[in-house]
């Protein structure tokens, strides 16, 4: 299940590799500059690149995954060569891996064909002198002219907003609520926005499907580097869907201007919404939704063509939405997480125990879920259709204890094979020990004497 893992999260980082060729409207002197761009930065060829694009267009993200076990274990380098590489890489950036391999091997430091470009590649990641690592430290300054998508769902923007407090017991205890929002760039338009009772991912993943289901997919999304946001789900999620995954560098706010600025709009609403004084989060949602629609939607806004309002400028937009199926969205919005099989055939997940079987004690497998509903969990292992697993229901009465498969099974034997083994090692060991002096002294007659 490691292997898949991998696999999954190899064929995540290819499919946002190739997101920026995947825009409509590219011309040729544009994709070509694209993809020297792409091979400079992830120390790929051409070739390579171009074998990605044609499997991802042929069969999707499970194209891109690799074949058999995935990718092998990394080898090792000694550390002085890993310093002599990091090296390398600190004096020119802009070195690729094969050219830092190859100054390596001219210096004698190793032998021809040691070092593998892969796993330098990782060993450099993981130590934080990637290229991408590089480049992030060289660009410096801010951006000196304001930019704006061509069109809608080309780019989305969301932030969390800290928002009021509100009551939560009969005590009259407290406590504060937060506001997701998602933005498209192009028109300003909020595709969806709601406030919800914590601060986690699970927040972000529902506004987000909300914004998915009501305007389809967008190409890319861009989010600042909140943990809630940074996440493995996210990752796999936009990989799923084809959605191109970007973070704002640190320490960059001027980056999320617009929602930015959108927050602070915000803040007219709370204003208002205090002289209301809701006591539940349903009523504090209702009043934002209608000051949403009436205060900002269809108001003109100054950075839109001819102050049209964000609600004009979406739905004029020519460009056609791009809707997917139930089937894929909920695939792609489900989390998976490992577990181990106890002996009774069942494993442990958020304090319930659930039925795997028998046949997979001892083994580690995947568990698919939506965190809204985990009545049921669908299991996965290498090897198997993936199947559902249910709660385990403890009756009042103990039942009889199942039957082993017939694969674990005990096998009837006459013999000792343990046994037979260890006679005929005896006898070879014999044989093979000769005495190292004899004291015997042949006389004559044949008689000897010692």
């Amino acid at each position: 299940m490691r292997d898949q893992r991998k696999a999954e999260a190899i064929a995540q980082e290819r499919v946002q590799l190739l997101a920026p060729l995947l825009a409509e409207g590219l011309d040729p002197a544009k994709t070509k500059q694209l993809k020297t761009q792409i091979c400079i930065q992830a120390g790929i060829s051409d070739r390579t690149l171009r074998r990605y694009l044609a499997q991802y267009r042929a069969g999707g993200f499970n194209a891109l995954k690799p074949k058999g076990k995935g990718r092998e274990p990394q080898g090792t380098i000694p550390e002085n060569v890993m310093e002599q590489a990091i090296l390398l890489r600190r004096e020119v950036p802009s070195r690729s891996v094969a050219q830092i391999i190859q100054i390596l091997e001219w210096e004698g430091l190793v032998p021809p064909g040691q070092v593998k470009r892969s796993t330098l590649q990782d060993r450099l990641s993981q130590r934080g002198y990637s290229t991408r690592h590089m480049k992030l430290y060289q660009s410096s300054g801010v951006a000196s002219r304001r930019f704006q998508q061509k069109y809608r769902n080309k780019l989305w923007h969301s932030d969390i907003k800290y928002g009021p407090y509100l009551p939560v017991g009969q005590d009259g205890t407290k406590k504060q609520v937060y506001l997701v929002t998602f933005m498209d760039d192009a028109t300003r338009f909020i595709l969806h926005g709601e406030f919800y009772p914590t601060l986690d991912q699970v927040i972000i993943e529902d506004c987000f499907r909300k914004a998915i289901q009501k305007y389809g997919i967008p190409e890319a999304v861009f989010f600042d580097n909140g943990s809630q946001y940074r996440t493995k789900w996210m990752n796999r999620a936009c990989a799923k869907m084809g959605i191109r995954l970007l973070f704002a560098r640190p320490y960059s706010p001027e980056a999320t201007g617009k929602v930015e600025r959108f927050n602070r709009v915000v803040d007219s609403f709370l204003n208002e919404a205090s002289l209301e004084k809701p006591q539940t989060l349903d009523q504090l949602n209702r009043l934002f939704w209608v000051w949403l629609e009436e205060c900002y939607q269809h108001k003109p806004h100054s950075s839109l063509a001819n102050n049209m309002s964000p609600e004009a400028t979406y739905h004029s937009d020519k460009k056609a939405l791009k809707f997917l199926d139930p089937e894929t969205i909920a695939n792609a919005f489900l989390h998976l997480e490992e577990r181990k099989v106890d002996k009774s055939g069942c494993i442990s997940f958020q304090g319930e125990k659930y039925e795997v079987g028998l046949p997979f004690i001892g083994c580690k497998v995947n568990v698919v879920y939506d965190p809204a509903d985990i009545s049921q969990l669908t299991i996965e292992y290498e090897g198997h259709p993936s199947w559902t697993a249910n709660k385990l229901v403890i009756g009042e009465r103990t039942g009889p204890k199942p039957a082993l498969p017939p694969h674990m099974q005990r096998v009837p034997a006459n013999t000792s094979r343990l046994l037979a083994a260890a006679a005929r090692q005896n006898e070879e060991r014999k044989t093979q020990q000769a005495p190292a002096v004899s004291y015997r002294v042949a006389k004559k007659g044949g008689e000897s004497d010692v």
